[in-house]
């Protein structure tokens, strides 16, 4: 039964696929890096829609037809896929993409990242003892990465290595041109309320102070009790209240009602398919929000 599954999961995957190297991304972000980098030698396929909490996904057997004949896996890390990705990739029966090779890339460890907790429990919430995986709202880190991608592949692919690197560099120097009208636009504002730390890298690089979250633990939903407390903290500051498209609505409308304050539901990925005008135009969305 098992090599007949394995031989149904090789033919289903034949058709999957156009001419390239054969790119699987967790996450929309990791997929736009991919088709920005890897262009016409790339044919990418990522597994979490951008409206769905990569949090809470099931391993399908649709991603593991599409890890089977994978030649390289773009991963976010950090904890953040640990529910359903080990599992995907251990059905798929494709050795070369298994944590520590070459054809498995993680966002997370090509950069620095903030909230590394070495004590974390799971009494704590939905922590990540490695740090915040949230790093896709931050151009400067998917610069980063964009740059450590072109060299896995590179490694994969060493007949287009330098046409690999070059799309890289044009992508950061893009993020560089941008960032001084993003700051530029959000100078005079003054701080947000977040429902989870998923924008915390992208106040962070705006120099935007973010004053509490919606969550009284990270994947906790809030309780009155917390709603309220969090109310008296900010009732003397003026600020906007920020949370993703498939976040409940509710403990930021409380708060928006109480205090005055906007509230923006906004998206935490950009569009299915996206290149990196898409990138753009979600970093100019949540600007636009703190603006």
């Amino acid at each position: 039964m098992k090599y007949l599954i394995l031989l149904m999961l090789s033919i289903s995957s034949l058709n999957l696929w156009a001419e390239g190297l054969k790119v699987v991304a967790t996450t929309e972000s990791l997929g736009m890096l991919a088709r920005t980098v890897g262009a016409e030698q790339v044919n990418v396929k990522v597994l979490a829609a951008p409206d769905r909490d990569t949090h809470y996904l099931q391993a399908k057997p649709s991603m593991m037809r599409y890890l089977r004949s994978a030649d390289l896996l773009l991963a976010v890390g950090a904890g953040l896929e640990i529910g359903w990705l080990p599992k995907a990739i251990e059905g798929a029966h494709n050795p070369t993409i298994n944590a520590g090779q070459t054809a498995h890339f993680v966002a997370t460890e090509q950069v620095s990242l903030i909230g590394a907790e070495a004590t974390a429990d799971r009494s704590q919430g939905d922590v990540h003892p490695e740090g915040n995986p949230h790093v896709n709202l931050d151009p400067a880190r998917m610069a980063s990465i964009a740059k450590a991608l072109a060299q896995r592949l590179g490694k994969l692919d060493a007949a287009n290595a330098t046409a690999y690197q070059q799309r890289a560099d044009a992508f950061a120097a893009q993020v560089a041109e941008r960032v001084p009208a993003w700051r530029e636009q959000v100078k005079n504002s003054q701080a947000a309320v977040l429902h989870h730390k998923d924008g915390n890298y992208l106040l962070a690089f705006l120099g935007v102070k973010v004053l509490g979250y919606i969550e009284p633990l990270p994947g906790i939903p809030p309780t009155a009790s917390h709603l309220k407390q969090l109310l008296t903290k900010l009732a003397t500051d003026n600020g906007v209240i920020l949370r993703t498209e498939f976040q409940a609505p509710q403990g930021a409308d409380f708060l928006s009602e109480k205090l005055g304050w906007p509230s923006h539901a906004l998206p935490l990925e950009p569009e299915m398919g996206a290149d990196a005008q898409a990138y753009f135009a979600l970093i100019d969305a949540w600007v636009g929000a703190l603006r």
